[in-house]
């Protein structure tokens, strides 16, 4: 029997090309889209990317060859992200498997290493030994979205929960529920200040609804802990703005902001996070606040991947034209998170959210199709429709079409339009029936990782969590991670 890294494997698609695979650290060049067709890669199966596919996938256009490359094989619908870390939805509920969406449209699942735009190839990576292949291209879509920035502040990046993927909101909530177990300890008793503070850093969207959601579920869990009072628990937001949510105006961010006052979170504005320690957390104010747990929403970059393509750029973005189209480079196209979007309307540039970035997937779509037909190409032109954020306890503050909401009414609002939003018929039923249950049956308090499971997935990371010895001696800790 040969050895694995002398097996030649061969496997045919369901649209009849053959790709040769060399199980082996080297790159493995091949083309794994026809000749005859039009090779279409896209690149990100986040909102722009996946819409873009959506476009191929509802045409079915026998001219296209079209490969979406996404590194996870499901689709994220990310506005619901924060359900998952308070117990509100199953985790399965807000993902759909690429492959169920896009049957007509081929996947691979793994990581963009390389793009040479002058050969018109990709170079991707995947499998266990992270063995490469080299994809070949008439038109190149980039959708590879953002990546947390955390912009070099000591201690944030090596000790601060993010809010961006499904892992994320699953180590959120495992993190919630292991501190509530520990704080319940009589011999953890000195130790619960820092394993009851929760702060959240960012204002905005994210950052408000994360704090929103794991404050009702922090206080739903502790009538469950009888050692645990709801006067030790302390929530934070550190927001830089005078008043959070600042997308939705000052009358609505000061009304998300009395309201979250009201239930206990404290809020403090026109300030930043400088730094984080093992157990404690720094402010521009000066204040230190000891806390062993820190999640960062405040701010995001382009994906690292998106510098080496040779175009022009601003603050890390690819600059398009109207068409969504990279100016001097055939056959190339960008869009959401990534891309710098003209918008008309304002002179400036389109936000990177959501809605802009499925309707711009749509566009481009066209676009590639009308390229190739010699037929005029439309321009993005899209005005926001409306903004929604959901604050906790059936409350909610919604901007549509410039009229504001606030209240039961604008999270009654936020919940029925994403819910409209969410792809496939099964997931819609899924959120409904969890929604529904929600409202005879208190959370769950289950971790997704047991408590060993969790350490030691965090130590093959880099990442441990925290213990009892860096709660009592962080000191220790630190000399011990320098060494």
């Amino acid at each position: 029997m040969p050895s694995r890294r002398k097996r030649h494997a061969v496997a045919r698609s369901r649209h009849g090309r053959w790709a040769s695979c060399f199980a082996s650290s080297a790159t493995c060049s091949e083309i794994c889209m026809s000749d005859e067709k039009i090779r279409v890669l896209i690149l990100g199966g986040g909102f722009g990317g996946l819409y873009a596919a959506l476009q191929f996938e509802k045409r079915r256009d026998s001219r296209f060859d079209v490969t979406v490359v996404n590194r996870e094989n499901f689709f994220l619908f990310t506005p619901m992200l924060h359900e998952i870390a308070a117990s509100d939805l199953d985790l399965t509920n807000i993902v759909n498997p690429v492959r169920k969406m896009l049957r007509h449209v081929s996947f691979f699942c793994g990581d963009v290493d390389k793009i040479d735009v002058e050969g018109k190839r990709v170079t991707v990576s995947h499998g266990f030994d992270r063995h490469s292949h080299e994809l070949e291209y008439d038109h190149l879509v980039l959708g590879l979205g953002s990546v947390t920035n955390f912009f070099n502040l000591p201690g944030v990046a090596e000790r601060a929960l993010t809010m961006k993927s499904l892992g994320d909101a699953i180590q959120l909530r495992n993190r919630l529920i292991a501190h509530l177990e520990e704080a319940d300890t009589e011999c953890a008793r000195a130790e619960r200040p820092p394993l009851l503070t929760f702060v959240v850093a960012g204002g905005g969207f994210a950052g408000v609804e994360t704090i929103a959601s794991i404050n009702d579920f922090l206080r739903d869990a502790l009538p469950f802990y009888p050692n645990l009072k709801e006067e030790m628990l302390r929530l934070v937001l550190v927001h830089p703005g005078e008043f959070i949510l600042p997308e939705l105006g000052e009358k609505l961010g000061r009304y998300a902001d009395k309201k979250l006052r009201e239930r206990g979170v404290e809020i403090h504005p026109k300030c930043k996070v400088t730094a984080m320690q093992p157990n404690e957390v720094e402010l521009t104010t000066g204040e230190r606040i000891t806390s062993a747990t820190l999640v960062w929403t405040a701010g995001v970059s382009p994906n690292p991947i998106v510098a080496l393509v040779p175009c022009l750029k601003e603050r890390g973005r690819i600059k398009v034209n109207r068409y969504l189209q990279v100016e001097g480079l055939d056959g190339l196209w960008a869009l959401g998170d990534c891309a710098l979007v003209p918008d008309p309307a304002t002179g400036g540039y389109c936000p990177p959210t959501a809605q802009h970035a499925s309707r711009e997937g749509k566009i481009l779509a066209h676009n590639i199709i009308a390229s190739i037909d010699g037929k005029a190409k439309k321009p993005f032109n899209f005005k926001t429709l409306g903004l929604l954020a959901a604050i906790g306890r059936r409350t909610g503050v919604a901007r549509i079409l410039g009229v504001n909401f606030s209240g039961f009414l604008a999270w009654f609002l936020w919940r029925g339009i994403y819910w409209s939003k969410l792809p496939r018929t099964e997931k819609k039923l899924r959120v409904a029936i969890d929604w529904a249950l929600d409202v005879f049956f208190s959370k769950d308090f289950v971790q997704y990782l047991d408590q060993r499971a969790l350490a030691h997935s965090q130590t093959e990371t880099g990442a441990a969590p925290w213990n009892r010895e860096q709660l009592s001696h962080p000191e220790k800790v630190d000399k011990r991670i320098a060494a």
